[in-house]
């Protein structure tokens, strides 16, 4: 379909929902829109996240840390169900002014430390544990090249090209066709560097990989959008080589759990407190195969 003629006005007014999948939380205004406090947990390390893939980044990442031995990364993890605006209450916007997850609160010093956007959160735990961010200046600054890639890139991804093939109330062919060779270009991008690195920025598993593949693995995965064929995401075989091997380790795949409300049961963990979350989560998974066997 080609778009409707459209002639902006001199001056743009919110009259009417814009429509699609998350019509109902959209607006042009900030701030609060109602009272809500935070839940809180025993640990210092508090996470307000959806399993999205910004908020995949951050679970894969504390519960990497956990993997390495860091038992100052336990943390409780507590969902924000965006299609419901529970990112509007009062005390999410405290804790982030932009009411986005995720967002993580360090209670461990004094004050504590509120930190929102998800590479600002892998990139403080990075520096915080003093893990999976390279010392040495070269493969440090290498990783952070990839990690700001990320943040600039996948807007065009999830609210260019996503929006527009999978959750805009009317396809339009301009706009899936330019986000969607933007898209294209930009698993070009990633597949070129894959080719001579087993990992983004390159033998080392980093914050880059965690930012990185919860977008771009899941997108040639066909874990999003539903548009693996669509964007012939089978050629990108250095990305499908790294996203597969990426999904293997066990930590992505507790992290990928948390806070995850939708989907298969056994693969959902609406709240994470301990470690014991993810052997009870199992133990119910055998218990329902049992019961239909």
């Amino acid at each position: 379909m080609s778009d409707p003629t459209y002639t902006p006005p001199k001056v743009w007014k919110w009259e009417s929902e814009s429509g699609g999948a998350f019509a109902s939380i959209n607006r042009p205004i900030a701030g609060p829109t109602h009272d809500k406090e935070l839940p809180a947990g025993k640990h210092p390390l508090q996470l307000y996240s959806l399993a999205t893939p910004n908020g995949v980044k951050v679970t894969v990442m504390l519960e990497e840390l956990l993997a390495r031995g860091f038992e100052g990364a336990e943390y409780d993890a507590y969902p924000v169900r965006i299609k419901d605006g529970e990112q509007f209450g009062s005390g999410f916007v405290e804790l982030n002014p932009n009411s986005k997850i995720p967002a993580l609160l360090d209670r461990s010093g004094d004050p504590a430390v509120r930190v929102f956007e998800s590479g600002s959160i892998l990139l403080y735990l990075a520096e915080k544990f003093g893990a999976f961010l390279p010392k040495d200046i070269a493969g440090r600054t290498e990783t952070m090249n990839w990690l700001f890639w990320q943040m600039g890139s996948a807007p065009l991804l999830g609210g260019g090209f996503g929006h527009f093939y999978a959750y805009a109330p009317e396809n339009y062919e301009y706009p899936i066709n330019r986000y969607a060779m933007e898209v294209k270009r930009q698993l070009d991008v990633l597949d070129r560097q894959l080719a001579n690195n087993r990992y983004i920025a390159g033998d080392e598993y980093t914050i880059a990989d965690m930012a990185i593949w919860p977008w771009y693995g899941a997108l040639v995965k066909n874990k999003v959008y539903d548009a693996a064929e669509f964007l012939e995401a089978e050629s990108y075989t250095n990305v499908i080589r790294w996203a597969d091997e990426i999904a293997k380790r066990p930590a992505v795949q507790r992290g990928r759990m948390v806070n995850r409300t939708w989907g298969e049961p056994e693969r959902q963990l609406h709240e994470r407190h301990d470690a014991s979350d993810f052997e009870n989560k199992t133990q119910d998974k055998l218990a329902a195969i049992l019961g239909h066997s």
